[in-house]
């Protein structure tokens, strides 16, 4: 089977994770990947952001946790997460920004780096106590975030679950 077709066909998202961290090379790929993305007319009017220190990612976490009232949540305690953000004016932003994790996903997986997208801070990323630790975290104020990915490499015997596929037509 081909590479490419066959990485895509494997992945799935992973919410457990073993505490190793991600070698930089890997990481930078990655990143590059993400930039790779395409994006409405090629304006790439997006910035991507990895954060590595587990402590500033649970920060996040419990600020997300208050917000939402979701008791415990820790973002299933990732390695690193990579947010990529848009400006706020961009009008393609959300589907640029689900390309470039997109690729992310598909690159962190070629390395065996398990995945899962993070999707709550969209509604509630101009909300103060998030949006200060996003300025923290370097992500400008005119830059709304739609999602983003945990990174990790994945715990041992976890249960794949298995593809589920929608419909596919071909019309001739």
């Amino acid at each position: 089977m081909n590479e490419i077709i066959n990485n895509i066909l494997t992945r799935r998202s992973v919410r457990e994770f073993i505490e190793k961290p991600i070698k930089r090379e890997e990481l930078n790929e990655i990143l590059k990947a993400a930039s790779y993305a395409p994006s409405g007319m090629n304006r790439q009017t997006w910035q991507f952001t990895a954060v590595t220190n587990r402590e500033k990612i649970q920060k996040l976490a419990k600020a997300i946790a208050k917000k939402l009232s979701r008791e415990n949540y820790n973002l299933y305690n990732p390695e690193v997460i990579i947010i990529p953000s848009n400006e706020r004016e961009s009008i393609w932003g959300k589907e640029d920004n689900a390309c470039a994790l997109e690729n992310i996903f598909l690159a962190a997986h070629s390395f065996g780096i398990g995945s899962v997208w993070i999707n709550q801070l969209q509604d509630i990323c101009d909300e103060k106590e998030i949006r200060d630790i996003l300025k923290d975290f370097g992500i400008p104020d005119n830059h709304i975030v739609y999602g983003f990915a945990a990174l990790g490499y994945p715990k041992e015997g976890i249960k794949k679950e298995p593809l589920k596929t929608g419909i596919i037509k071909i019309v001739e």
